[in-house]
């Protein structure tokens, strides 16, 4: 029997990204679609506990089982897990594939990662994909056959913790080096804020700003390995817990 494989994404059921996934996804197993109708970036975990949830087939993938979601993409995911392929068992979500990277601290705010961490939460492997690339017009076509090579890892490696946050460098005249196992970069975003009037004499603001690497020689993060055309793999977990300072505040209390 086919895996049953769930995709999702943030940047929306008609981005390019997740059109690629999909066909990427179906050479491996049955495929059930359930994404954002609306472009979702930076939602993070997002949930929609005050608004109303609607879902719609979608007519974009004929021969496949694909609903557009009016939520963000961890309600993508528990949709598709209570309600829509309610009393089936999921064997793998896949989330992505991500127009931009979502390499270090841009996993917190990542609605791609969201998706995948909720899957993880209800015991489902799961694997985000982005491609260090925020063109709609992205080039995808290298990242297909790791793309399929690492889904297929997971499946055969049956562990229900596991979830991978995996990005991909952009298309380069080069093939890519190969995959490196890494840890989180230590970056932060630091935020501009721009004031600007709208038509009305209002005030508001445009958040921009950018990206300080905190460590980059440092060839163990997720940084690193693709800005030198690796593909990097962070094993992700949900469990905030900071353990190396539960002694310390015992120690205080």
């Amino acid at each position: 029997m086919k895996p049953l494989i769930l995709v999702s994404n943030d940047d929306s059921i008609e981005s390019k990204g997740i059109a690629v996934l999909i066909e990427a996804m179906k050479s491996i197993g049955e495929v059930v679609v359930v994404a954002p109708d609306s472009h979702q970036s930076g939602q993070s975990h997002a949930i929609s506990v005050n608004n109303l949830l609607r879902i719609k087939k979608s007519k974009l993938f004929p021969d496949i089982l694909a609903y557009e979601c009016s939520g963000t993409p961890a309600d993508c995911v528990k949709i598709a897990k209570h309600e829509i392929l309610k009393g089936r068992k999921i064997d793998l979500v896949v989330s992505g594939i991500n127009h931009g990277s979502n390499s270090s601290i841009s996993v917190v705010y990542s609605g791609t990662m969201a998706a995948a961490i909720e899957a993880g939460i209800e015991g489902i492997p799961s694997i985000g994909f982005s491609l260090d690339d925020t063109s709609s017009n992205a080039d995808f076509e290298h990242t297909i056959p790791y793309i399929k090579d690492i889904a297929m890892k997971v499946l055969e490696n049956n562990e229900n913790s596991m979830i991978l946050n995996v990005n991909f460098p952009a298309k380069q005249e080069e093939n890519i080096k190969g995959i490196k196992i890494c840890r989180q970069n230590k970056g932060n975003w630091i935020e501009e804020f721009e004031k600007r009037t709208d038509l009305s004499g209002r005030n508001y603001f445009w958040m921009g700003g950018g990206f300080v690497d905190y460590e980059p020689t440092d060839t163990t993060n997720d940084v690193w390995a693709v800005k030198n055309n690796f593909v990097s793999i962070v094993p992700v977990q949900f469990d905030l817990t900071n353990y190396n300072q539960i002694q310390t505040l015992n120690n205080i209390f």
